[in-house]
């Protein structure tokens, strides 16, 4: 390194610079300049091209960041792979910083000596880093009536805007721009997924909680059913209810079960179905269906009523005996 004693001289300068913030002089009272640039935005992950105008009567030049000395001319003194140089002539000196993080954000000084007087130009380096979120409320459970709180806090810089909106069902209209979301006394309406955004100048980040609500069974009203004897018959009970209610039927006080000769009683989902495979006189009754979960339960009743198989062959019979009579009276106008 040619003239350790200017470079000794140069850094310093630059150092107290970065210090105190304030012009200093070199060596004989000569003038020393100090000019701030514009900042440098840069997003997280990309390169920034650190530059500095030279002169023909430059003897020494260097790039210093807050605590140390990163380039000395053409000499690197920075350990950092991601530093390097790009152009040193009488035009500029350059250098850059690859995959740059929140760690290289701050002032930056190019320092240049000439034989009458030490100048430095700094500029601060603004990185920008895309939102992230750090904390959000796990999948929630909870039974009707229930006061729900979710949160979605986000990191990023700038500081992200984080808002809460509902996506399914996508009827409800839900919006609220805070890392908190209150939902006091919770309707089996209000569960669904609940998406939270964040977002700044430079990305957005999305993500979603499903929200369960819990509730005691409700039943549709049940419809009687009349069938022949001898034919089949079907009972069916359809119950509302999170998380899904067990079916229970019972005739009278005596529960009905599948080992029953002739029935057959079949879940599926919310409904319930009881078949009589061959409806017998001691069949008809009425019937009671109850839907059973945690929260609760609710019963509805079901008539399997006996439906005359006669009715249908008599009218038949009266019809066809009509038509006789009417074409005999036709003939014997003949």
């Amino acid at each position: 390194m040619k003239n350790p004693l200017c470079w000794v001289i140069l850094i310093g300068v630059a150092f107290l610079l970065i210090q105190q913030g304030l012009p200093v002089h070199s060596q004989g009272d000569s003038q020393s300049d100090n000019k701030v640039m514009d900042n440098i935005t840069v997003r997280q992950g990309e390169t920034v091209f650190l530059s500095c105008s030279q002169g023909d009567l430059v003897t020494h030049s260097a790039w210093l960041n807050r605590s140390s000395i990163m380039y000395a001319g053409v000499d690197k003194w920075s350990v950092d792979p991601r530093v390097s140089l790009v152009t040193l002539n009488q035009d500029e000196f350059t250098i850059k910083i690859e995959n740059v993080d929140m760690t290289d954000e701050g002032q930056y000084i190019c320092a240049v000596q000439t034989r009458s007087r030490a100048t430095t130009t700094s500029v601060h380096v603004i990185v920008q880093v895309p939102p992230k979120i750090t904390s959000l409320s796990k999948d929630v459970v909870v039974n009707e009536g229930s006061n729900v709180s979710l949160i979605c806090a986000a990191s990023g810089k700038p500081d992200p805007t984080v808002s809460w909106k509902v996506i399914t069902p996508a009827a409800q209209v839900l919006t609220t721009e805070d890392e908190y979301l209150e939902i006091p006394s919770i309707s089996r309406q209000r569960a669904g997924t609940y998406e939270c955004t964040a977002v700044n100048d430079v990305a957005t980040d999305v993500q979603t909680v499903e929200l369960t609500v819990n509730y005691a069974p409700s039943l549709s009203e049940g419809k009687d059913v009349g069938v022949t004897l001898g034919q089949q018959g079907v009972l069916q009970c359809e119950a509302d209810a999170v998380p899904a209610a067990a079916f229970e039927w019972y005739r009278d006080d005596r529960r009905v079960v599948n080992s029953f000769d002739g029935i057959e009683i079949e879940d599926s989902g919310a409904l319930s179905q009881l078949t009589f495979f061959n409806v017998s006189e001691g069949d008809y009754g009425n019937y009671t269906c109850v839907a059973i979960n945690e929260l609760g339960s609710a019963n509805a009743s079901i008539v399997l009523f006996v439906q005359d198989g006669n009715s249908a062959s008599r009218a038949a019979h009266t019809s066809t005996c009509l038509l006789i009579l009417l074409a005999l009276q036709l003939l014997l106008k003949f």
